[in-house]
């Protein structure tokens, strides 16, 4: 999609923040000193892997059929690709003009594949002379996680299900099951993959979401947005009777005449389809239904635009139907003509558009390919219809290409650079089209021709030329914000592409970039080894050694080069580098922080780890090696307490368990369960205290130096949340209702008292604004909380602290401060300081004005517990998210600043940035 404006409301911020695969590749192995300069390595080295990623330069024998010698090559090398392929599946291959091809295997684990693992090798020549020239990929060495499911079918799905927040969006959900799936890394995990999908409750929206269950542990491993909000459905139905190729006339959105390839049908009608190519090109008229009824297959009623005689009415040119059909039309040509590809999918198949769709009754301006066609807004107001826009065509029909060759998953760096590649042809596709000249100012501009009103640089979705570079550029946005930035780091690689185009001869250049997709792309590749594969395709093409020199200066020009993300400068240190997952949340007390994450070279990717805040000794494994996710810690400074969830010897279930971070001591068990769910862990000398839920009601549970854990009694109809422990005393933010209010009160309960010692309501007296109470935590004598009004959204929050006999409050912060809380931010309190993440704008809702920059993201705040002006934690540029607050003003937290999230820490604010 070109612009993000059906934007999925229904997930939120917890699950979106998904597992993001850290599979960077490491820089390329150096040549000896001796050797001349050469911009593509021999050999680059994969990572959390055995095998290369990418070996070129080779000549060798390769007899048979191709995918017959392509295996064999890889058999009789075992040394150099650590390749079994036995586990390899052929997927596919390419077929270049010059008859060279790409074999493409997908890997099986015990017959099942691994996501987005795909390995492949080129050959050129024929029969007797037929050769391997080069090969590549990712193929998991290492790989034993079980391939038999020990949590049941319907769980999985429910837990599918549970990725959805919004309770009424999710009583309306639905869970697609696509089958079982390895997620590599380490070991590897299996998983059960399903499309979930929705529809907003408040603006009807649809949305689709690509979630992984781990089906041994019971857990959500990897989510993220679909790339398009709806299914994929059949190919275009027959035009039916016996129509005959016919050319006629028709107008354009502007309301110029011009040749169109169409149908007569036997009754002497006319309808938009062009059978003039292999691929037939069929356009529909919505006539302004809505684009959900597009959703898959076309409607049973759904014709292509038509009209009684060769010349079309009006209505096919404002509907956007010609634009549409000539647009397809163009799309085609240029991947046949300039780079021997037959249609989208690479076979000849059908191309189908449909024009003049709306959502909820009112003008959509927007297009997308949703995996078999596509769908056209019927613009509106400052809008033409989207077909308007030949590069935005070129655009959206190219992500069907991408699907049907490197099939980039759409997420973070791999998500940015399929949406590059449409950025790049589908400019290419109009500048070739209207015979443009690279140096003209409308060449580099995406989307220009959509807007009625105002110039083309400022209609204009992407600017091509405006130089972006990693370093300078990069949006370090989680999961949570556009798949982790696809839409928003996409011109960063686009625009090296474009400078390619520039500096080449276009057509070398167009050639090279398609290559590279079609031949040596995967679906987990990240910026470098998109370098590494436009240099691999451009040396495969017979560039000289001077144009492949130009070829690595553009990517060098966009800060596309090995190590990039250690580049960008950065006022934190880092304690543990890609800490992958929304379940890797630290904790920190007295010097030391826990919390899960990968280790580099280890396997064991879903265990506790801990180490001091100074970041001087290296981190230690804490949990046990069992194959559980282990997350969810709190520690006291001396020991942590965490939460298990998987199967062991009593089956699936969660369970909690504490040690000592020193490791002299064993790991206990203090609650273990397969039906009620523990969360809130929290630890404090010889008390641990947590929450369970279990049928609907959340209660307090603690336990006493090892001792099996308690329930505290709480009034019937209450429940607890952010339960708090500091020397003896429990905090939580106790909840009820008082007939249609809802009542939220920071609470604090005496161990050894047995009592609630302290409990303010935070809905205020008759006349004033209701609120609410959330964050509860006990820090320097003190409970504290955020109050925020309830009923507005937007409304920015007060940091509050009350005193622990119930004696009365004060105000920390006022919600009316410059960069006070906003709904959602978190809180994390030491003897000395409030530290909480600002969310000055909704990571699901619109983009705030002059769209999201760094600036726009969360950040981290501080200000003393006496109270006074908040100051920045770290100008680090990036997402700042769950703070967790050691001694003094010192913060560890995770950082997206390089792309991560890395654990960083910082021991005191930078005040201003």
């Amino acid at each position: 999609m070109l612009r993000r404006t059906r934007t999925p409301h229904a997930f939120g911020v917890a699950t979106a923040a998904a597992v993001v695969l850290a599979l960077a590749a490491p820089p390329a192995l150096a040549l000896p000193a001796d050797a001349a300069p050469d911009p593509v390595p021999a050999l680059v080295a994969g990572q959390d892997t055995a095998a290369p990623q990418l070996v070129t330069g080779l000549s060798e024998p390769a007899a048979g059929a191709p995918a017959d010698a392509a295996r064999a090559h890889l058999a009789a090398h075992p040394d150099r690709y650590r390749v079994d392929p036995g586990e390899l599946v052929e997927a596919g291959s390419e077929r270049d003009a010059d008859g060279r091809r790409t074999v493409r295997f997908e890997q099986r684990h015990g017959g099942i594949p691994v996501f987005g693992a795909q390995y492949l090798v080129h050959l050129t020549g024929e029969g007797a002379a037929q050769r391997v020239e080069s090969v590549g990929g990712k193929y998991f060495t290492g790989l034993s996680a079980p391939t038999s499911a020990t949590v049941p079918d319907a769980a999985l799905r429910e837990l599918a299900l549970g990725a959805v927040q919004d309770a009424r969006a999710r009583a309306g959900a639905t869970a697609e099951d696509r089958g079982a799936v390895v997620l590599p890394g380490g070991a590897g995990r299996l998983a059960r993959h399903f499309t979930v999908r929705t529809t907003d409750p408040a603006g009807g929206d649809r949305a689709a979401r690509e979630v992984y269950v781990d089906a041994v542990a019971g857990v959500v491993a990897l989510a993220y947005d679909a790339r398009t909000p709806s299914p994929a459905g059949d190919a275009a139905p027959s035009p039916g009777g016996d129509p005959q190729p016919a050319t006629g006339t028709a107008p354009d959105v502007h309301g110029n005449s011009v040749k169109v390839n169409a149908v007569r049908l036997p009754d002497g009608g006319y309808r938009l389809t062009d059978l003039t190519r292999h691929s037939v090109i069929t356009t529909y008229d919505a006539a302004g239904r809505d684009a959900d009824d597009f959703v898959g297959a076309l409607p049973a009623d759904a014709v292509p635009a038509a009209s009684p005689g060769p010349d079309f009415p009006a209505a096919t040119g404002t509907s956007g139907a010609t634009d549409a059909h000539l647009g397809a039309g163009a799309v085609y040509d240029f991947y046949r003509d300039r780079l021997g590809r037959d249609g989208l999918d690479g076979k000849g198949g059908p191309i189908v558009s449909v024009v003049n769709v709306t959502s909820g009754g009112k003008p959509y301006a927007n297009a997308y390919w949703d995996g078999t066609k596509m769908v056209y807004g019927s613009g509106g107001g400052a809008y033409f219809p989207f077909s308007a826009a030949l590069d935005i065509t070129g655009h959206e029909m190219t992500h069907g290409v991408v699907a049907h060759t490197a099939n980039l998953t759409y997420l973070g760096q791999s998500g940015a650079m399929d949406e590059a590649l449409a950025d790049y042809f589908g400019n290419a596709i109009q500048v070739t089209a209207r015979g443009l000249s690279m140096n003209d100012p409308k060449a580099a501009l995406l989307g220009e021709d959509k807007c009625r009103t105002g110039t083309p640089q400022a209609c204009a979705d992407r600017h091509l030329d405006d130089h972006r570079t990693t370093v300078a550029d990069y949006l370090g946005a989680t999961g949570a914000l556009d798949n982790g930035g696809v839409h928003l780091n996409s011109p960063v690689f686009a625009g090296a592409l474009w400078d390619i185009r520039r500096t080449l001869d276009p057509l070398t250049a167009d050639r090279v970039v398609y290559r590279a997709l079609a031949d040596y792309l995967t679906p987990l590749d990240d910026f470098v080894d998109g370098r590494d594969a436009v240099l691999a395709a451009g040396r495969s093409l017979g560039l000289s050694r001077a144009q492949l020199r130009t070829v690595a200066a553009a990517f060098d020009a966009h800060g596309i080069k090995a190590g990039w993300q250690h580049r960008i400068g950065t006022d934190s240190r880092t304690l543990l580098p890609d800490v992958s997952g929304s379940m890797s949340l630290p904790a920190a007390a007295d010097g030391h922080w826990v919390a899960m994450g990968p280790i580099s070279g280890r396997t064991d990717r879903n265990a506790l780890y801990t180490g001091p805040t100074t970041g001087r000794t290296a981190p230690v494994r804490l949990s046990p090696d069992d194959g559980r996710y282990h997350s969810y810690a709190a520690t006291d400074g001396a020991g942590a307490v965490w939460i298990a969830v998987g199967t062991d010897a009593r089956g699936w279930g969660q369970e909690v368990l504490t040690a000592p971070l020193t490791g002299a001591g064993p790991v206990r068990s203090l609650f273990h369960s397969a039906t009620q769910q523990p969360s809130g862990v929290q630890v404090s000398g010889r008390d641990v205290a947590f929450l369970v839920r279990d049928a609907g009601r959340t209660g307090v549970r603690l336990s006493h130096d090892g001792a099996p854990a308690v329930e505290i009694p709480l009034p019937e109809g209450h429940g607890a949340s952010d339960l708090t422990l500091r020397d003896g005393l429990l905090g939580w933010t106790e909840s009820w209702h008082e007939g249609e209010q809802q009542v939220t009160a920071p609470t604090v309960y005496s161990i050894a008292a047995g009592r609630v010692t302290a409990q303010y309501t935070a809905h205020a007296g008759a006349g004033a604004r209701p609120s609410e109470a959330y964050g509860t935590r006990l820090a320097g004598g003190r409970l504290l909380w955020v109050d925020i009004p309830r009923e507005d959204a937007g409304a920015h929050g007060s940091i509050r602290s009350g005193a622990l006999d119930g004696s009365g409050t004060s105000e920390v912060l006022s919600g009316d401060a410059p960069n006070a809380p906003t709904r959602g931010s978190l809180i994390t309190a030491s003897d000395q300081a409030v530290t909480y993440r600002a969310v000055p704008h909704s990571l699901l809702g619109p983009a705030p004005a002059g769209g999201w920059t760094n600036a726009a993201l969360p950040k981290l705040w501080q200000v003393p517990l006496a109270g006074g002006a908040p100051q920045r934690v770290s100008c680090d540029r990036g997402d700042q998210d769950q703070p967790a607050a050691d001694q003094g003003t010192r913060v560890v937290w995770l950082d997206a600043t390089g792309g991560g999230p890395d654990l960083v820490v910082r021991d005191r604010p930078a005040v201003t940035c």
